[in-house]
């Protein structure tokens, strides 16, 4: 008798358990992926990126328009691309290369050899200065 007792609670829980499972599955809803675009980057990226790299490579007037020309040009190319590729990571990344290929190309045009080549090797530098000016601001 107690062992029969035993299986009807067991089978009952079971039962409950499995249709409350069943149940609540079915109450949930389908979980849906949700793309957030990118944050823009901001138009004084491309001045403050323009200001260090005019004092660590001591840039000439001429040569300051430029790359601000530059700079301003690739920022919004890049904005423009995060847009459009927001919910495609592939398409942006590859886009973003070709981005910035093209503005490396600029640059080296623009650039002495001399300051081309102290450019590649102070880019990380420079990047970490123009983010500190931005958070100073």
């Amino acid at each position: 008798m107690l062992f029969t007792r035993s299986l009807l609670v067991l089978v009952v829980l079971g039962t409950i358990s499995f249709g409350c499972a069943r149940r609540q599955k079915a109450d949930i809803p389908e979980a849906k992926s949700v793309t957030v675009a990118p944050a823009p980057v901001p138009k004084a990226a491309a001045r403050d990126l323009t200001d260090v790299m005019t004092d660590e490579l001591s840039l000439q007037p001429d040569q300051q328009t430029k790359v601000r020309a530059i700079l301003n040009g690739t920022v919004e190319k890049v904005n423009n691309a995060r847009k459009a590729n927001a919910g495609n990571q592939t398409a942006l990344t590859t886009e973003l290369k070709k981005i910035n290929a093209d503005s490396e190309g600029q640059l080296r045009a623009v650039l002495t050899p001399v300051q081309y080549k102290q450019y590649q090797a102070k880019k990380r530098q420079m990047r970490a200065q123009m983010q500190a000016r931005r958070a100073t601001k």
